[in-house]
């Protein structure tokens, strides 16, 4: 497993992508997966660095592992901020207008659509997203 550790701004977006993609790539992942895996990670690192310690700042640590078979990619994003679960919140209806909408709630919907499984737990007062992608 590969462990980074790094201050949740928004200006380390891409320092968290280019870690990511050089583990994806050193697997041999396909190009559609690392594409949806830069999306995913972007969506929770710029929603942890925008809410989880607001109005302070603190750290997220992303760990990156894979499985063989079936081959599989497995990202933890864990923080120390306000316990929020993403995933209680209903997912947005996209079959209404774009003025019709509630505000929010599309990037944990986008994230949802482009992996396998994604499960929350909130334990020794941290927030842990973990997320699996097949390949």
């Amino acid at each position: 497993m590969e462990k980074f550790t790094i201050e949740a701004v928004t200006e380390n977006l891409d320092d968290v992508i280019a870690f990511a993609t050089e583990k994806l790539e050193e697997r041999d992942c396909p190009m559609k997966v690392v594409m949806q895996m830069e999306l995913v990670i972007e969506e929770i690192f710029v929603n942890v660095s925008s809410y989880a310690y607001r109005p302070d700042v603190g750290d997220v640590t992303i760990c990156i592992d894979f499985a063989e078979n079936p081959a599989a990619v497995e990202m933890t994003f864990i923080d120390s901020g306000k316990p929020y679960n993403p995933l209680e919140k209903d997912d947005p209806d996209t079959t209404l207008g774009i003025d019709e909408r509630e505000i929010g709630g599309l990037g944990i919907f986008l994230v949802k659509k482009n992996v396998d499984d994604i499960a929350y737990e909130y334990a020794d007062g941290k927030n842990i997203l973990r997320i699996k992608k097949f390949f």
